[in-house]
């Protein structure tokens, strides 16, 4: 088979870019949403030739292949200014912040976490289309540095305590309520002993 032969005799041909850790946010998933968002850009069938790996962009193909690489290099070098300003994926602001999916719900809804926008795709396997949320990254840096999930969550547990302290507070309350007696109505006077206004005036009732 010589065409295997020329094929596995090719020198291959490389091409990196650093991807700082500004970039990526010291996150895995982002480097692979990263790859994915990267590999979108290009034709099908030039998608194997390029890898997020170890903080680098790497473009890799054999001699024989120079054009398809020329082409791969041509769309890549056009992204890569842009991917500081990537916006953020819901997988990644998780995994960057170390928080979990019902508090990313919960401070998006509150504020705390600022959207940049809307994105729709659709997911593969899936009829409809998904709408989530995406975090421009230099909010999500400023985040990161102040240490903001854990004084947040801080102050989630500080609410909930004081929550759980007027609940039980409003159910005592409830509960004595409920447990008043009710007072004895005043008796008619067609029912009172007889002689009883003789006992009343001599004031032993006083």
């Amino acid at each position: 088979m010589p065409g295997k032969d020329k094929t596995a005799q090719a020198e291959q041909i490389r091409h990196e870019w650093l991807l700082p850790s500004s970039v990526t946010l010291g996150s895995a998933v982002r480097s692979k949403g990263i790859e994915r968002e990267l590999r979108r850009k290009l034709a099908w069938g030039l998608r194997k030739h390029l890898t997020v790996d170890a903080g680098r962009i790497v473009v890799s193909s054999h001699d024989n292949d120079a054009d398809a690489f020329q082409e791969i290099l041509k769309r890549v070098e056009g992204e890569v200014e842009s991917l500081p300003r990537l916006p953020v994926l819901p997988s990644e602001i998780e995994d960057i912040l170390s928080i979990s999916a019902r508090e990313r719900h919960k401070w998006l809804a509150d504020g705390r976490l600022q959207s940049a926008g809307t994105r729709t795709v659709k997911l593969r396997g899936r009829a409809k289309k998904v709408t989530f949320h995406v975090f421009d990254p230099r909010h999500v840096e400023d985040i990161l540095d102040a240490d903001l999930p854990e004084l947040w969550r801080e102050e989630d547990a500080r609410t909930a305590a004081e929550n759980r302290k007027r609940a039980a507070g409003k159910a005592a309350m409830q509960r004595a309520a409920k447990g008043k007696a009710i007072p004895d109505a005043a008796p008619d006077e067609s029912e009172r002993l007889e002689g009883w206004h003789e006992f009343d005036a001599e004031g032993f009732l006083r």
